[in-house]
C-alpha cells in the first residue's frame, strides 16, 4: 500500500509538473507577444533612386552616368542631397510625388548623389544641398538652367517642382536645338 501511495503521489507531482510547465509556457508566449516590437510596414529594398523615384533607372556614379548621357544622346540630370538634410528631405518628396517630372525624367540619364564629385563645374557656386545640375550629351554643365535663388543658384525647394520641370523641359529642347 505504501508502494502504491508512493506511486500514486509521484503520478500526482509529474502531472502537477506539467500542468505549472503548460502554464508557465503559455504565460511567457503572451507575455512576449506584448514585449515584441511592433510590426513595421514591409520595407521596399534601398534602390539607386535612394526615393526620388523608384520606377526610374538610375546610374551608379558620376562617371557611368556621364557615359550613358553620352552613348544615350541623352541629358543627365544629377541630384545632390543629403539623407539627414531635411531640405533635401523635402524636395525628394515633392520630386517623387510629381507625376509630370517623374514622367520627365524617362528622358533623362539620372544621379543622385550624397556625396561631391571631384568636377568642379558641378558646384560654380559652392557646395549645398539640395542642389539639381544638367548636363548635356556634349558633356557641358547646363549653367544656364538654374533655379530661382541668386544666393544658391542650383537650389530647388518644394513649393519650386513647377520651376525644375520647366528647366527640365528646357534641358530637353537645348538638347535637341543645339545637335
Amino acid at each position: 500500500m505504501a508502494r502504491q501511495s508512493a506511486v500514486s503521489f509521484l503520478l500526482l507531482l509529474l502531472v502537477a509538473v506539467s500542468y505549472h510547465n503548460m502554464a508557465k509556457a503559455k504565460e511567457t508566449t503572451a507575455r512576449g507577444a506584448k514585449n515584441e516590437a511592433p510590426k513595421r510596414e514591409k520595407r521596399v529594398p534601398q534602390t539607386l533612386s535612394r526615393g526620388w523615384g523608384d520606377q526610374l533607372i538610375w546610374a551608379q556614379t558620376y562617371e557611368e552616368a556621364l557615359y550613358k548621357s553620352k552613348t544615350q544622346n541623352k541629358p543627365l540630370m544629377v541630384i545632390f542631397h543629403l539623407d539627414e538634410c531635411p531640405h533635401s528631405q523635402a524636395l525628394k518628396k515633392a520630386f517623387a510625388n510629381h507625376k509630370k517630372i517623374q514622367e520627365l525624367c524617362e528622358h533623362f540619364i539620372m544621379l543622385n548623389l550624397m556625396f561631391e564629385t571631384t568636377d568642379k563645374h558641378l558646384s560654380p557656386d559652392g557646395q549645398y544641398v539640395p542642389r539639381v545640375m544638367f548636363i548635356d550629351p556634349t558633356m557641358t554643365v547646363r549653367a544656364d538652367l538654374p533655379g530661382k535663388y541668386g544666393n544658391r543658384l542650383y537650389a530647388y525647394e518644394p513649393h519650386d517642382t513647377d520651376i525644375l520641370e520647366e528647366n527640365m523641359i528646357k534641358a530637353l529642347k537645348l538638347l535637341k536645338s543645339e545637335l
